[in-house]
């Protein structure tokens, strides 16, 4: 294991536990962004032969989410992915493949939203633009 994920984590204030340091080095191990669920970590978890059950994998993304290591997005009521770069931008969901990836987002304009319902406050605002091949 390499230590950017170890330092990922206590940046963070977690506590690198074995497999919450499995779970960091798949995800930002070699540096690049990432969009996953779940079940696609747990797959990658397997193959590189780390226990770790689907329980403990969702419980860790929902650590990482709480501790602003990622960010979940939620594509429809059954699924959500992982996302680890935290700047604000769009997504392309491609619906035939269940594929999230980034838009470019000096692409994208939002002039206005809606009046919050008071007592209201944004927390952020999720872009998915859905795809099929055509």
């Amino acid at each position: 294991m390499t230590e950017r994920g170890a330092h990922w984590l206590t940046k963070a204030g977690l506590r690198p536990t074995r497999q919450r340091l499995c779970l960091a080095e798949l995800l930002v191990g070699d540096g690049r962004d990432r969009h996953v669920t779940a079940e696609s970590l747990h797959a990658a978890a397997e193959a590189k032969g780390e226990p770790v059950s689907l329980a403990t994998v969702y419980n860790t993304l929902k650590t990482f989410c709480d501790a602003g290591l990622i960010n979940e997005i939620s594509v429809d009521g059954s699924r959500s992915y992982f996302d680890t770069r935290l700047d604000d931008h769009p997504h392309f969901f491609w619906e035939d493949e269940g594929i999230l990836t980034d838009a470019p987002a000096e692409e994208l304009r939002i002039t206005q939203l809606p009046r919050l319902p008071e007592g209201a406050a944004l927390s952020r605002v999720d872009v998915v633009i859905r795809l099929k091949r055509g």
